[in-house]
């Protein structure tokens, strides 16, 4: 499941929109939160989209510091989990909860979400006319140093073009990656990352994330969490995780260890992995 353009320029522009009028300060993107253990909690939740219900019974715990990966065969329900989280208007929660930093956000709008610290990389965002990239980096923080991270992404070269207009699907990546180091939030979501990039642009996409997500600081100093959807498990030869999921027909079947979880969807698919890891 893809996000059209016009969802994806709502949410974008609303973010901006609060930026601009100073509703949103740079600051608060990223609210401090270390009284609570858990950062993300979802609770028995069933969503739908278009009146067919997608998501079912979805639990989830993500606690702070901790990056989790999601798996499932295509349609599914991963995307749509993280568009429910975003608060996308069109997906709707027929049920459950979503506790984000001790607030229940299941009712809140993007806007509201985006305030609380999270930040999602689409899976195919659209392109922007008439808006450069280094533009856009300084309306989503003013203090952000936009060379320095455009060079952290090999994208110097990037800077003075329209956002992701022409840019390849591996390109366009990267410039998910850009927003997010300049948006610095406390709850990243990542669609399928490594789709479409080469592996030498894997370990940057890899390296940044664990940046965004702390991973370069002792654990029990780390605040920041995300979750990551990933087909082929590419990129998590170049960045951590600490957990891992399965999503079959719009339910979480199974958790356990990244790597272990990996290998055995490698070794028997799907289905097998749950029934040799997670059996009822």
């Amino acid at each position: 499941m893809v996000f059209s353009s016009a969802i994806f320029f709502c949410y974008f522009s609303s973010a901006i929109f609060l930026l601009q009028k100073g509703i949103i300060f740079p600051g608060e993107i990223s609210i401090a939160y270390s009284e609570v253990i858990g950062l993300l909690d979802i609770n028995n939740l069933y969503a739908s989209i278009g009146g067919k219900q997608v998501l079912k019974d979805v639990n989830l715990h993500i606690g702070q510091g901790e990056t989790h990966a999601l798996f499932g065969p295509n349609g599914t329900g991963k995307t749509t989990l993280l568009n429910v989280i975003a608060g996308i208007p069109r997906y709707v929660v027929d049920s459950g909860s979503i506790t984000f930093k001790g607030k229940d956000i299941t009712r809140m709008s993007m806007d509201e979400r985006a305030r609380l610290g999270i930040g999602m990389a689409f899976q195919r965002p659209p392109a922007i006319r008439g808006l450069r990239l280094k533009d856009l980096i300084k309306i989503i923080n003013p203090q952000a140093d936009a060379p320095s991270i455009l060079k952290r992404m090999d994208f110097e070269g990037f800077g003075d073009r329209d956002v992701n207009r022409g840019f390849s699907g591996g390109e366009v990546k990267r410039s998910e990656m850009v927003q997010l180091l300049a948006q610095q939030p406390d709850f990243v979501m990542l669609d399928e990352p490594d789709s479409g990039v080469d592996l030498e642009n894997i370990k940057l996409i890899g390296e940044a994330i664990n940046t965004l997500t702390q991973k370069d600081i002792r654990p029990s100093a780390r605040t920041k969490s995300g979750i990551i959807i990933t087909h082929f498990g590419h990129i998590l030869e170049y960045m951590k995780t600490d957990r891992a999921h399965v999503m079959l027909d719009g339910s979480i079947v199974c958790s356990g260890n990244p790597k272990e979880i990996l290998e055995q969807i490698k070794k028997s698919g799907y289905e097998g992995c749950v029934a040799c890891l997670c059996p009822a």
